[in-house]
């Protein structure tokens, strides 16, 4: 790893496993586990970077294919990279557009060389590769950046996930030997979809790389839960103990106390500030539909046990009234109250790892999250 980036584990779960541990970069420490938010356009939805410092996030995910389009890593690049150019001053972690491959797989044709694909935006072609990748996450100026990789859609066949994996590997050598940027970690993205073989032929492939930190991807699309948390099982035996771990785009509350339940030490997802913006809430006693009518002449907290700007200022009432209203500040408090619970649940993951009562915080979590 270069010298300005180090990954300590300052205490495990003699019982789970789970790992607290502490990421330094040249933006700053991460301590984890840590709940990434998703700034997809350079900035958190509804969210100013002095509220993300409020409400605790140690870093943000920036996504490489949308920050590319329309030339604008170039002027990012130009502005010196996103921690000036979005006055950010903490880590940022760019993904690779892999999940474009995915997610816009109907848009683009995927051979060994890249993908080939149309923007969704206005059609213009564009050719995306390992190289490609590296070059704006290099314009870009993360700390962390990821490797080219190839997520599979499910169900898939064995051989498909198969091809992905052996490509997933091809894409990260060549990521590595495109990757110039010494200020930056680079991380592997481990593929293989639901099957077990699979994915720990990607991670044993990926660790004879020799990267910094691994990516768990291709996982929360569509799986069910708990062939994602087999997926965890298998992979932690064989995971370099040493190195961060990443589960990429999972933010659903459960699922975060599972992953750190299987070694997992960083998360990110769009879940929080999309749910937020519809009026879809998480609380210590569970889901929220802000906008059902019972919470009309609600005028409690939204939850007593959160020490977020809504939960402290505001009543159930007022919140479900300013989105019957179409108030732009429901959309902006739903965020702040949801991003604020989830990287919440990262810290009292952590410190219930670290004062030894984890087994304590699950079951108690478990008691009062219903779904």
């Amino acid at each position: 790893m270069n010298s300005s980036f180090s990954f300590k584990i300052d205490a495990i779960c003699a019982s789970t496993g789970a790992r607290a541990g502490t990421l330094v970069t040249p933006h700053g420490e991460i301590k984890t586990p840590v709940f990434m938010p998703v700034g997809t356009q350079a900035t958190v939805k509804a969210m100013s970077p002095d509220e993300m410092i409020a409400i605790g996030s140690q870093i943000v995910l920036c996504n490489t294919y949308h920050l590319y389009l329309k030339d604008r890593s170039d002027v990012i690049a130009e502005a010196g990279g996103l921690h000036s150019f979005m006055n950010w001053p903490r880590p940022i972690l760019t993904d690779s557009g892999g999940f474009q491959v995915f997610s816009l797989a109907k848009l683009g044709h995927v051979t060994d060389e890249g993908v080939f694909c149309r923007s969704h935006i206005d059609g213009s072609p564009h050719t995306m590769s390992p190289e490609w990748a590296m070059d704006v996450q290099d314009k870009l100026g993360g700390d962390i950046a990821m490797c080219f990789d190839q997520c599979v859609s499910l169900p898939c066949s064995h051989e498909g996930a198969r091809k992905a994996v052996e490509r997933t590997t091809l894409w990260a050598r060549r990521s590595k030997e495109a990757h110039t940027k010494s200020s930056q970690a680079l991380f592997g993205i481990v593929q293989g979809a639901t099957f077990e073989d699979l994915r720990l032929r990607s991670a044993r492939e990926l660790i004879e790389l020799d990267f910094p930190g691994y990516g768990i991807g291709g996982l929360s699309v569509g799986e069910s839960h708990d062939d994602m948390y087999k997926m965890l099982d298998a992979l932690r035996a064989v995971m370099p103990p040493e190195k961060p771990r990443y589960l990429m785009g999972v933010g659903y509350p459960p699922n975060i106390v599972e992953g750190v339940s299987r070694g997992v030490d960083m998360f990110d997802c769009v879940l929080p500030t999309r749910n937020g913006r519809t009026g879809t809430l998480f609380t210590s006693f569970g889901r929220v539909n802000i906008k059902a009518k019972k919470y009309e002449r609600d005028f409690t907290p939204l939850d007593p046990e959160c020490d977020c700007y809504l939960c402290r200022n505001f009543t159930r009432a007022y919140l479900r009234h300013l989105y019957h209203a179409g108030e732009i500040l429901a959309a902006r408090l739903c965020s702040w109250h949801n991003l604020r619970f989830t990287i919440h649940l990262a810290e009292r993951a952590r410190e219930a790892i670290i004062d030894g009562s984890f087994p304590v915080f699950v079951r108690r979590f478990y008691e009062t999250f219903i779904d």
